[in-house]
């Protein structure tokens, strides 16, 4: 192997673009008209045209504000809000976080993904969050209903009680070659798909997969997604560093090739239990191990899985496997059938054994305002 690798650890964060840039050009228009109207908690002030001599309006609702605003979520009744009892914390993902709730009045358990407005606006992904919602693949964690309350925008979405597929390779080391083949055909559906959108992931990472009740895995977290039509190029740097391709380090110009380098890094951990490069403090730093390694696969590969590993982690982009037909006919796919219905059939046994018990959750809370700014409350461990 080229460069000294690591096992198993501590999740990686991924690297965000860069803070503060300019929001959108919709934002720039309504930041620069007299009058502000306050947004409560978010820190901003925004007016519509023609109410520059009005006094601020008082309180929420801010049903002009909100038209602007988020035009495609709606304000949900505060009656529907109060059916929802906290569970506790999932996980903390790109911007926003993802709460376990009860809906009381379904009787079901969802996540619900909680988003400050604020940052939405600030990182321009309004157009973004819309997409994430209306995406529908087998593979991709289902996004369901969503709303908006005074400082957060709420998106439901499925809850999946096996955990993701880092902390199962944590505990497992490595898979059988059989079981990297089904998640690698299942990963090459979804990337497929979300590429023949416009849609590249950018942050193609264990944390970020999910498994449902039969092992299966669920691709999630769009937070640095970004809509790249064929022949476009992205310059920005990020990710999560050990999964990034060498054109995404270098500052671009990089496409949707950059995924499947992603992917190739992924299943050569989830075979041998290492990463192919040991982490490096900065991008400077990684794009150099990058460049050093040759990406070599150990003996304990099959020859057919060093073979799509070589053409997946390819320094040159326009030499990666990218298109359905590439995996289909490769010989480590022999036999699979590309066909989600299909791969979805049996469980994953490797990926459902039984979990040690959870621990008991705190006392559960309902909330007279669901957007409670998500305030920590005495003796309970929620995310401020």
């Amino acid at each position: 192997m080229g460069a000294a690798s690591s096992g198993p650890g501590p999740a990686p964060a991924p690297v965000r673009p860069p803070q503060g840039r300019a929001v959108g050009s919709w934002v720039r228009a309504l930041l620069g008209r007299a009058g502000p109207v306050p947004v409560p908690g978010s820190g901003l002030a925004l007016a519509p045209r023609g109410l520059a001599e009005e006094p601020p309006l008082p309180g929420w609702p801010l049903p002009q504000l909100v038209s602007l605003f988020l035009p495609e979520f709606p304000v949900r009744p505060s009656a529907r809000q109060q059916q929802l009892k906290i569970l506790g914390f999932v996980a903390k993902g790109s911007f926003g976080t993802i709460l376990k709730v009860l809906d009381c009045g379904r009787e079901k358990v969802c996540a619900v993904k909680v988003m400050p407005k604020v940052e939405v606006l600030r990182r321009d992904t309004l157009k973004q969050c819309k997409e994430e919602r209306q995406v529908r693949h087998p593979f991709v964690h289902g996004l369901g209903d969503s709303w908006q309350g005074q400082r957060h925008l709420f998106i439901m979405c499925t809850y999946c009680s096996t955990g993701d597929l880092h902390a199962l390779w944590r505990a497992a080391g490595c898979f059988a070659e059989a079981t990297v083949r089904l998640f690698a055909a299942e990963l090459v559906l979804v990337l497929v798909y979300l590429h023949d959108l416009g849609i590249m992931h950018r942050d193609v990472k264990m944390e970020n997969i999910l498994l449902d009740e039969r092992g299966h895995l669920k691709l999630t977290d769009f937070g640095l997604s970004r809509h790249l039509q064929w022949g476009e190029r992205a310059h920005t740097i990020c990710g999560t560093l050990q999964y990034m391709a060498p054109e995404v380090l270098s500052g671009g110009p990089y496409s949707h090739a950059a995924d499947w380098w992603s992917l190739g890094v992924l299943l050569f951990a989830l075979a041998s239990g290492e990463f192919p490069v040991a982490p490096a403090g900065d991008h400077v730093a990684m794009l150099e191990r990058v460049k050093q390694s040759s990406y070599e696969s150990p003996p304990t590969f099959s020859p057919p899985l060093a073979r799509l590993l070589a053409e997946l982690l390819c320094h040159n982009p326009l030499h990666r496997l990218r298109y359905l037909h590439h995996f289909q006919g490769h010989p480590f796919f022999h036999g699979v059938a590309f066909d989600a219905d299909l791969l979805q059939k049996d469980p994953v046994a490797v990926a459902v054994a039984p979990c040690p018990p959870e621990q008991p959750p705190p006392d559960l809370a309902t909330f007279a305002d669901f957007d409670y700014d998500l305030a920590t409350p005495p003796g309970r461990p929620w995310p401020g």
